[in-house]
């Protein structure tokens, strides 16, 4: 008896869907609820799950195809003996190729991605086919458009085989390459031309840097273990003086003599900066955002640090910077004119009475907005300490999917890198953003008298859907008031 392998009922907004991901192949036996295949529509992944034991004996649409509700897609047949059978020379023929020590193998896949991110790219492996591992080492770096997520070795073992190459659009839970657990990597017994092919002496990324130089494996000395090529070994050969020989790859030099010294780059966009510049254009072009602008003297604060840092940082082992006062006087704000914390959901405005406020930071793939939680409970040292903790993991690609998402203000400080004064794009479903800006000496008029004082232009970007004009005005004003006037943080008024 045969069972119909079909798509899962699509729900009625959603046309078709498209077959993403077999995790099995003609002749594999599997059991009741193991997952057979993944479904990909328009906002969901679903699985689809054996409904009883048996062997795949057909598989009538691949990877890619477009597919409809219930559409028969696979054949799943009965686990007899002939089918055990005509298994077992497939398997003692794989079981030939596989080095000798080796256990079983374990499918390397991408970690589960959260409901708001839909797929994701192969950053980079740090591997290559053949590679000894060790358990816990990192092997590959999966970007989404918010973070970017280790994936590390299961056991200690060998690399089998590399699926998708870096710069592959992958899903949750997607197999893209293979761990033979408790392998070593074998010895070569044939000469280096017999016993590895221009595939296994390198990886995806160097196959595909040797196309771009317009170079092969044979024209690249490698300098890896088993003659393995690097990176640098193809740059190399592409900077080797071309001889009589080796003519055929310099096809391209007319184009770059007609260019002269005006030399261009063309490189894609990372999966991080096309959702920035996504978020962007739909933050401008969904809201009716207007900016504000206000200016303070920093005098006091400035003095204030000039006198505590040094107990402060001795005391709490951490330095005492701005940031931590510009997120209290945003807080207390925030407490006085609720619309500035809230947020728009259809023809809803919600109100938040919690105080996540995000923190603009600068990282080497770009801008990110990680969420500094339950603001209004943090002393000024919480602050300090837990915006320097996600300055570091901004740095160093550390940052979980957690500490990306939700906020409710952001604060953008451009003075860092010598921004005078700007108007912030909103960072949505978010209402207001907060710029900072430099401190510059200025000569202001106190009392009628010309003084010199640091001052520093604030904006407020914000959502006139939601915030009215005084609202804005009065929130903006309350922050200058609390950064000039600091003891008023300390006594709440």
């Amino acid at each position: 008896m045969t069972t119909e392998i079909k798509v899962p009922v699509l729900p009625e907004s959603v046309a078709d869907a498209t077959v993403a991901t077999w995790h099995v192949q003609v002749g594999d036996k599997v059991s009741r609820d193991q997952v057979l295949v993944d479904i990909e529509t328009d906002k969901v992944v679903l699985e689809v799950p054996a409904t009883s034991d048996g062997v795949i004996t057909e598989i009538t649409q691949e990877e890619g195809a477009t597919v409809l509700g219930e559409q028969v897609i696979a054949i799943l047949g009965e686990a007899d003996a002939s089918s055990t059978d005509s298994a077992a020379p497939a398997k003692k023929e794989a079981a030939a190729e596989a080095p000798a020590s080796s256990g079983k193998v374990i499918d390397i896949v991408v970690p589960v991605l959260p409901e708001s991110v839909a797929d994701a790219t192969v950053a980079a492996w740090h591997v290559a086919e053949g590679d000894t591992v060790s358990v816990d080492q990192n092997l590959v770096d999966i970007e989404t458009d918010k973070v970017v997520l280790e994936v590390v070795a299961q056991d200690n073992g060998v690399i089998g085989k590399i699926i998708h190459a870096e710069g592959d659009t992958v899903l949750g839970n997607q197999k893209i390459g293979e761990l033979n657990a408790g392998a070593t990597a074998a010895a070569p017994t044939q000469s280096k031309e017999e016993a590895i092919s221009s595939d296994e002496l390198a990886s995806p990324s160097v196959r595909r840097l040797m196309t771009e130089k317009g170079l092969s494996a044979s024209d690249v000395i490698g300098t890896g273990k088993g003659g393995r090529i690097s990176k640098e070994d193809v740059e190399a050969a592409a900077n080797k003086p071309s001889t009589p020989a080796a003519k055929a790859p310099a096809a391209k030099a007319p184009v770059a003599q007609d260019l002269g010294e005006r030399t261009q780059k063309r490189v894609p966009m990372t999966r991080l900066r096309k959702t920035i510049a996504t978020r962007l254009l739909e933050a401008k072009n969904s809201t009716a955002m207007l900016t504000t602008f206000n200016e303070v003297n920093m005098k006091p604060i400035m003095d204030l640090r000039k006198q505590y840092k040094d107990v402060f940082e001795k005391t709490h082992d951490t330095r005492l910077g701005f940031m931590s006062f510009y997120v209290k006087a945003v807080t207390e704000a925030l407490k006085r004119y609720p619309a500035v914390n809230a947020s728009i959901d259809g023809d809803d405005i919600v109100y938040h009475n919690f105080f996540d406020v995000s923190i603009a930071v600068s990282t080497p793939r770009g801008l990110v907005t990680p969420v500094l939680r339950d603001a209004d409970q943090l002393s000024m040292a919480g602050i300090e300490n837990g915006i320097r903790d996600l300055a570091i993991k901004g740095r160093d690609g550390k940052l979980t999917m957690d500490e990306m998402q939700g906020g409710n203000f952001t604060i953008t400080n451009g003075g860092v890198f010598g921004s005078l004064i700007s108007t912030p794009i909103l960072n949505l479903p978010q209402a207001g953003i907060l710029g900072m800006h430099k401190i510059q000496d200025r000569p202001m008029a106190v009392d009628g008298k010309v003084e010199i004082l640091p001052m520093m232009y604030l904006a407020l970007s914000y959502d006139h859907r939601l915030i009215d004009g005084k609202e804005s005005v009065g929130f903006l004003v309350t922050i200058k008031e609390l950064l000039e006037d600091p003891t008023r943080l300390l006594l709440d008024i």
